[in-house]
């Protein structure tokens, strides 16, 4: 096979894989990142509590809050680059089931938690792991999974991964901080049994055998034109992690200068907007298959984010009903999550895929840094609520510029590579 030439196919689709062993890799992937965002949400419902409970007085839950969570998404962005790298040198299997060990293991260590400074370390870790399972599982089902079908298989995958959202909040109302944290590491190794049933990519074996640079993260850089490509579909997906990070998880403080009482409790905000983001992640899906389109189902979901935005900062004040009703409606638009990793996906060659679809969605999430940064200095000046609302409107609108620097890559034969 001539694996020369860049950026287009250079081969038939890739080789045959029977149902089972596509739907084993759909299976594994769906239920690994609904592992994956169980851990990641319960830390923020049970980050009070469990504070709390090793000592922590009330005047610097805030404080130590903030701590243990930039230790996290610190953790993402290093897991991030290193399971992508990895992914692309030692394969996507390798990658799915060595970051699903080592988040499994770092939430039942989190569970028996003594100090703040275990906690923040344990969080790093875990940040570290959960960072490689959904560009592990999304390369993989991309490269095993027929062009037609790879939009549905990749909606399945994130459409289900929402859900360990409204899991993570349920187990908390049943069971203390530290049962929850051993449940999500005891449920992560139970899917080390279905290994057996999943097959490495074809594309990868046959990449490897190639003498291509795999796995390096700059060369996502070497060209103008590919540095453009990655940087726009990561911005592309900010506004999601903006309504998450902010219009949800600051909804009690967000309500409260809009006068609403009582304030959201932050549980139930958690599973309001992630069961909108699990509906829209569906309809997404869907329509980007009925469109045959990725770019227009992006331009449809932005446009969707930006209208739903709107009408939280213009309902959410009529109360509380309101406010979890806006909060629904905003994940509904934000739930474009499962086209934006397949699109990321597919935008670059089998050599560089795993870097640059592991790194895509960490960066993303990273980017909340940046956005509640942006919300903090504005609050001092315009109060929290117009501050969200301007960050909100740039986080939309670069979004949609980002869009011009995004291929078109609907039922793209996936077999080709990067120089």
């Amino acid at each position: 096979m001539d694996l020369s030439k860049p950026n287009r196919p250079v081969g038939s689709a890739p080789d045959p894989r029977s149902r089972r062993v596509a739907l084993i890799a759909v299976t594994v992937a769906a239920l690994g990142y609904l592992v994956d965002i169980y851990d990641l949400i319960l830390f923020a419902v049970v980050r009070k509590s469990s504070l709390t409970a090793i000592g922590v007085p009330e005047g610097e839950l805030l404080e130590k809050g903030m701590h243990l969570l930039d230790m996290q998404n610190m953790g993402m962005l290093i897991g991030g680059v290193l399971w992508g790298v990895l992914g692309d040198k030692r394969g996507r299997l390798s990658v799915l089931f060595g970051s699903i060990v080592l988040y499994s293991l770092a939430n039942i260590a989190n569970g028996m938690v003594s100090t703040v400074e275990q906690y923040a370390w344990l969080r790093l870790i875990a940040g570290i792991g959960l960072a490689g399972e959904l560009g592990a599982g999304i390369t993989l089902v991309s490269e095993l999974v027929e062009p037609r079908y790879r939009g549905i298989a990749t909606t399945i995958v994130a459409g289900v991964g929402v859900c360990g959202a409204l899991l993570a909040v349920l187990v908390s109302k049943l069971v203390d901080w530290r049962t929850a944290y051993y449940i999500g590491g005891a449920l992560g190794l139970m899917l080390l049994g279905l290994r057996v049933g999943v097959v490495e990519s074809g594309l990868f074996g046959r990449m490897r055998q190639s003498s291509h640079s795999r796995g390096n993260f700059f060369a996502l850089f070497a060209t103008k034109e590919r540095a453009l490509r990655y940087v726009c579909i990561v911005l592309s997906a900010t506004p999601i992690w903006f309504i998450i990070g902010v219009l949800v998880a600051f909804s009690p403080e967000i309500a409260t200068a809009m006068g609403v009482t009582p304030a959201p409790d932050p549980g139930y905000a958690i599973a309001v907007g992630y069961s909108g983001l699990a509906l829209g992640d569906i309809a997404a899906g869907l329509l980007s298959q009925k469109l045959q389109s990725r770019r227009r189902a992006l331009a449809i979901f932005i446009g969707l984010s930006a209208v739903t935005v709107g009408l939280y900062f213009a309902l959410g004040r009529l109360g509380i009903g309101w406010m979890y009703a806006c909060m629904f409606m905003t994940g509904i638009g934000g739930g474009y999550w499962a086209v934006f990793v397949t699109s990321a996906a597919e935008q670059f060659g089998t050599n560089l895929r795993a870097t640059a679809t592991t790194t895509a969605p960490n960066f993303v999430r990273g980017s909340i840094v940046l956005i509640n940064a942006s919300v903090v200095a504005l609050k001092a000046s315009v109060g929290i609520v117009s501050a969200a609302a301007i960050v909100g409107s740039v986080v939309i609108l670069i979004a949609f510029v980002s869009l011009r620097g995004i291929q078109e890559t609907f039922g793209k034969d996936l077999d080709f590579v990067e120089e």
